[in-house]
């Protein structure tokens, strides 16, 4: 009794957040309570010239603390910038990091404070639980809705020198603030709001069909996808709505709440797997993987992917069994489209050459230890040659 009592404990772990609108005008105060006088600001260049970079800096100045920008960054963060900042913050003697931008920009943040902190490169954080000591205080300003790095214990990193991605899984990584204000994202191109959009998606629906989920993650992974269902597409459609974009960045932020604490799945293992690779749009993989995903999966945990299903908003009322898996990847499918996101592995320049590394690397991410279905490489292989629907 006492065993599976021990079994059955879960832990969760989220950080301090403010939402809403206006929240980003917030960093100067809550940087000041940690009594430091100079930060780190990491944001890309493209985030660097939008307004909500200079209402952050401005926020700064207002504090009266001092700050250095470190914009340095890819797309998909990579080892070597991680330790560019990570030498910039150092170098520059300061006590704390803003970041402000996408999923890119946040984790290259919590990549340069565990490096500074620990003196170790960044490659050697590879895995679960494998930061001695956190970082400097970190505030987390997203711009997107959906990778929900403000609120997650994991850092997506390139090597590039092996050509993957690594995922760097610790409560170490959770940001101090997450200030998470639905106006930054309404910049987003429509292309970029899908793709961040089903990346919440499938964070909440890999989340619920964890083997580590738990009764809290459930709740915030349904409410996740309602929201998705309901909002995604209109903000693709009308950019400026700011219910739409309000509803996206709830849903982002339940999803991390989720995922950060029940991991995820074959999806983001395949995901990651081609993104370290052929360094492709992370959410733009995650959508066209995760209706495979879910059929592949959907014997082992019938009656989870069915409330999956309904919170979607499909209508699957008298079906059996088999009816309603296709209701789901249908519907997962036709979403997909209906936002803009048409294109296949193919048209994304993934050859029948890359197919056995890729799926080698997948089922080696730690990401796939939460899966439903263990699946072998053979399995992985199929995933990613199938044909869309």
């Amino acid at each position: 009794m006492y065993q599976a009592s021990m079994e059955n404990l879960r832990k969760f772990v989220a950080p301090e957040f403010v939402f809403g609108v206006g929240a980003r005008r917030l960093v100067g105060q809550f940087a000041r309570n940690f009594s430091v006088r100079r930060v780190l600001v990491v944001v890309d260049e493209v985030v660097g010239g939008l307004p909500w970079t200079t209402d952050v800096l401005g926020s700064l100045d207002q504090a009266n603390l001092e700050y250095r920008i470190f914009s340095d960054l890819s797309p998909n963060p990579r080892a070597d910038e991680v330790m560019r900042g990570a030498r910039y913050y150092l170098q520059e003697d300061c006590q704390a990091i803003v970041a402000l931008g996408g999923g890119s920009a946040l984790d290259c943040a919590k990549g340069v404070g565990i490096v500074c902190v620990n003196n170790k490169p960044i490659l050697d954080f590879e895995g679960v639980d494998n930061v001695p000591v956190p970082g400097p205080p970190l505030i987390c300003i997203p711009s997107t809705a959906g990778s929900s790095a403000d609120v997650s214990q994991f850092a997506i990193i390139t090597d590039q020198a092996r050509k993957v991605k690594i995922a760097i899984v610790s409560k170490a990584m959770v940001p101090d603030i997450a200030l998470i204000d639905p106006e930054t994202t309404v910049s987003m191109s429509p292309h970029l709001t899908a793709c961040t959009g089903y990346d919440a998606l499938t964070h909440a629906v890999e989340a619920y069909v964890s083997n580590a989920s738990s009764a809290i993650t459930d709740l915030h992974a349904l409410e996740a996808v309602r929201l998705v269902g309901k909002h995604l597409p209109r903000a693709v459609e009308a950019p400026l709505d700011m219910e739409a974009r309000s509803g996206m960045m709830l849903a982002s932020l339940h999803a991390g709440l989720a995922f950060s604490n029940a991991s995820l799945g074959a999806t983001h293992a395949m995901a990651h797997s081609l993104g370290g690779l052929l360094d492709l749009p992370h959410g733009e993989c995650n959508a066209i993987l995760l209706s495979r995903v879910v059929d592949f999966n959907f014997q082992a945990v019938p009656d989870r992917y069915l409330r999956v299903a309904e919170a979607l908003g499909l209508d699957c009322r008298g079906l059996e069994v088999e009816g309603r898996r296709q209701a789901l990847v249908q519907g997962l499918t036709a979403l997909r489209k209906q936002v803009g996101l048409t294109r296949d592995l193919e048209e994304l320049g993934v050859s029948q050459a890359d197919i056995e590394g890729l799926s080698r690397q997948a089922v080696c991410d730690p990401c796939m230890v939460t899966n439903p279905v263990h699946p072998a490489v053979e399995d992985i292989e199929r995933l990613y040659v199938r044909n869309s629907e």
